[in-house]
C-alpha cells in the first residue's frame, strides 16, 4: 500500500506521520501500547497491516511495546539504520515502508530479538476467543 509521502502527511496525525515517515522515536514510557495486555492484534498505524500478535509481547522494561517476533517474515522488513552515530537494524512495515522501531539481539530465549517498536506506529485490534 505504497504512497507518496504528501498522501501520508494529510490523512495521518502529525506525531503518527512523524513517527512512520521521518523516523522519529516516542519518548519511552509515553505511548498508548506500552501496557496494552489484552488478546488481540498489533497492525501498522498507516495502512493497517497485521504486524504481531499479542502472543508475542513483552515487557522488556525499555518503555515501547516489545515483541519477540513478528506475526509473519512478510509482515515487516528491516534495513541498517546508521542515524545518530550507531548502528542498529530498523524495522519496516513490508506493506507501506513505513517506520516502526528497531530490532535487538537481547530479547527473551529462545529466540533472542527484542522488536522495540513505537506505540503510535501501531494500531490495536482487540480480539475475543469464540466459544
Amino acid at each position: 500500500m505504497k504512497k507518496p509521502i504528501e498522501e501520508w502527511k494529510t490523512i495521518l496525525p502529525d506525531h503518527v506521520f512523524n513517527i512512520l515517515w521521518k523516523q522519529e522515536t516516542e519518548p519511552p514510557f509515553t505511548g498508548e501500547l506500552v501496557d496494552e495486555k489484552r488478546h488481540g492484534i498489533y497492525c501498522c498505524a498507516g495502512c493497517g497491516n497485521q504486524l504481531f500478535s499479542s502472543s508475542a509481547k513483552f515487557d522488556s522494561g525499555s518503555g515501547w511495546p516489545s515483541f519477540i517476533e513478528p506475526m509473519s517474515s512478510k509482515s515487516i522488513s528491516t534495513r541498517i539504520d546508521d542515524g545518530f552515530g550507531m548502528s542498529r537494524v530498523e524495522v519496516i512495515c513490508a506493506s507501506c515502508g513505513g517506520h516502526l522501531g528497531h530490532v535487538f539481539d537481547d530479547g527473551p530465549n529462545p529466540l533472542g530479538k527484542r522488536y522495540c517498536i513505537n506505540s503510535a506506529a501501531l494500531t490495536f485490534i482487540k480480539q475475543t476467543s469464540i466459544l
